[in-house]
Parts: structure tokens; sequence; C-alpha cells
């Protein structure tokens, strides 16, 4: 499944947070300037095509909601950028994470107990 640009997340995060939406009530999220009626309602149908939302019919007019959760494309996200960037190896991720500080050697110790644990 191919990941998503910035303004499909936005989309992507609505449904998340909010549940099912019509395309109308999803405006009213946006700041201002608001985006058009069809741009959103072309972004939640590309993102329909592509298996991130369905509908339910409500006479001419659709609600839309996720079938992808957050915790999935998460996963999904970083499963990419690893493979991506870190040559399909976690191990690497973790060591450059480790290396930019990003995280420290004692959540790296709570993260093997946790797993441990599992």
């Amino acid at each position: 499944m191919k990941g998503l640009t910035r303004r499909e997340e936005e989309v992507m995060k609505l449904f998340w947070e909010k549940g099912a939406l019509f395309v109308n009530e999803m405006i009213e999220f946006f700041d201002e300037p608001k985006p058009h009626f069809n741009t959103i309602s072309t972004i939640v149908r590309g993102l329909e095509k592509r298996g991130y939302v369905s509908h339910k019919s409500y006479g001419p007019t659709y609600k839309y909601y996720a079938v992808v959760t957050e915790e999935e494309y998460g996963r999904r996200t970083i499963k990419s950028v690893v493979g991506r960037f870190f040559k399909n190896s976690y191990l690497n991720a973790v060591s450059s994470l480790v290396e930019e500080e990003q995280i420290s050697i004692e959540e790296l110790r709570e993260l093997i107990d946790k797993v441990q644990k599992q």
C-alpha cells in the first residue's frame, strides 16, 4: 500500500480522531483558508480507491470512514522507512536512533525487557 501525502495524512487523521464523516463535515475541521469541497472529495475518493477508507451511502451522498487504523498505518510507514533507508535492518534503524540520541540506552533496555516479557 502506497504511503500518504501530508494532506492525505491530515484527512486520515480526521477519520481516526472523529470517526465517520461526510466531506462537508470534514471541511469544518480545517483551518482558514478552508479547502474547497471538491479538493477534499478528490482526496477522500483517492484514499478509498487505495483501500484506506470506505463509505456508506445516504441517498446521493456518502459518509466515509477509515478502514486502516492509525496503528496499522504507523507500522506500514515504519516498515517502509526501514526498508528504504536502513536496508530492511531494524537493528540499523535502532542503532541510528541511539547514535542520534533519539533513544537512550535506558529506553533501549526498557524495550528489551518489554519484548522479553511478551
